[in-house]
């Protein structure tokens, strides 16, 4: 799929209003996250082809650091450069970074109790979203009984083994698999997936401040004990360390905070209780801490340096993974690991967003109905969650 050619300058601020947007509307988690991506960028804007997306997908399935935030920078990368993978991030991280960071400032303490009815619209558009997605996505990556095959066995591993083993077992068998099951054609020049204005020296210089920065801020930390220093420290490994980000990053976060006394275990589950609730990424609980801590500024550090290494990571794999796509192996290993991001969505789907979304007939009928209205085609995304919300506060 073409693209006509924009200016940079009109381009990032384009994807930034368009991220922001998300980012005040994508309620779910990463998962739900891929699914508004999906419907955004693939099928209504059509930023980036069907191809690219999965491609995309599955390279931050295999690196360090939040897949979704990971993702949007990517779309941004390959639309308008650094820029607009900048823009991508700042739009889709603000709304919930800056309530995160006034809940830190403030020490509000929230009664959630009644919004449950809103909350759990939110959460029932998030199935309707996710759904669609799933949907979508299984036409194109699993078109035949082979792949359909290693979507079913990643989903059962999943569903089996909870968290990052499930998933990355998932991933591998897909990729174990391809050879086999996966039948590719060969690429030819004309033939575009994923391709971002990344250089060789960019790519250089983003790998090797990646290790430095991993290796240089634990040192810092000991040596100078600046509670700027611990917070970018914890932070940064979290953001390093962690696969898939969402929740599996809060263990992490709780031993690097609440047993470093950096913040008490009741305001750490507080906060995080209020930023499941937040559209956008979990990461933004980053802000929370860093404002809990230290104010204004240490949120501002604390939620940079959580998703700094991710980003960087991306940059640095970039063009290597152009030249390697090429490869006609790889692209069936491609296949089986994009065969296997269907089975790993599904088995979301079912837990925990079905499981967390749905408790009544009730839930279930609202659910339907929301996705028959964005199976229309006619109901954007953006606008498909106040109406879920607006339905679950009214009728729930």
């Amino acid at each position: 799929m073409k693209h006509k050619p924009v200016k940079p300058d009109q381009s990032s601020f384009i994807v930034f209003i368009t991220f922001l947007q998300l980012g005040f509307t994508s309620f779910g988690g990463p998962v739900a996250h891929l699914g508004y991506f999906q419907t955004v960028f693939v099928q209504q804007k059509r930023w980036i082809s069907a191809e690219a997306y999965a491609e995309l997908v599955a390279l931050c399935q295999f690196i360090p650091g939040p897949a979704s935030s990971q993702v949007g920078f990517g779309i941004g990368l390959q639309r308008a450069g650094i820029a607009g993978a900048v823009a991508a991030w700042l739009g889709f991280t603000l709304p919930s970074a800056l309530l995160m960071l006034l809940l830190g400032v403030t020490l509000v303490n929230l009664e959630l109790s009644a919004y449950q009815g809103l909350l759990q619209g939110l959460k029932i558009t998030a199935v309707a979203v996710v759904c669609w997605a799933l949907w979508s996505m299984a036409k194109s990556l699993t078109p035949d009984y082979q792949r359909r095959s290693i979507a079913l066995v990643a989903a059962g591993i999943a569903l089996l083994l909870p968290g990052i083993f499930g998933q990355l077992g998932g991933l591998l068998l897909g990729a174990l698999l391809a050879p086999w099951l996966v039948k590719t054609t060969r690429l030819t020049s004309d033939q575009a997936g994923l391709q971002v204005p990344i250089s060789t020296r960019l790519a250089l210089t983003a790998a090797m401040l990646f290790s430095t920065t991993l290796l240089l801020l634990p040192l810092l930390a000991i040596y100078t004990q600046n509670s700027s220093v611990l917070i970018s420290d914890a932070m940064y490994r979290a953001g390093a360390l962690v696969f898939g980000g969402g929740h599996v990053v809060l263990p992490l976060l709780h031993a690097e905070t609440v047993n470093t006394g950096l913040i008490s275990a009741d305001d750490f589950l507080a906060g995080y209780g209020v930023a499941q609730a937040m559209p956008g990424p979990l990461f933004s609980f980053a802000a929370f801490i860093g404002a809990h801590s230290g104010g204004v500024l240490m949120a501002l550090v604390a939620l940079v340096a959580i998703f700094l290494p991710g980003c960087l990571l991306l940059i640095a794999i970039l063009p290597i993974w152009q030249k390697l796509r090429q490869h006609h192996w790889l692209r069936q290993v491609l296949g089986g690991i994009n065969a296997a991001v269907v089975g790993l969505l599904a088995a979301a789907l079912y837990d925990p967003v079905i499981t967390a979304g749905i408790r009544q007939w009730q839930d279930a009928l609202l659910a339907l109905v929301l996705l028959g209205l964005l199976a229309t085609g006619r109901v954007p995304v953006w606008l498909l969650v106040p109406l879920g919300a607006l339905a679950g506060y009214s009728l729930l």
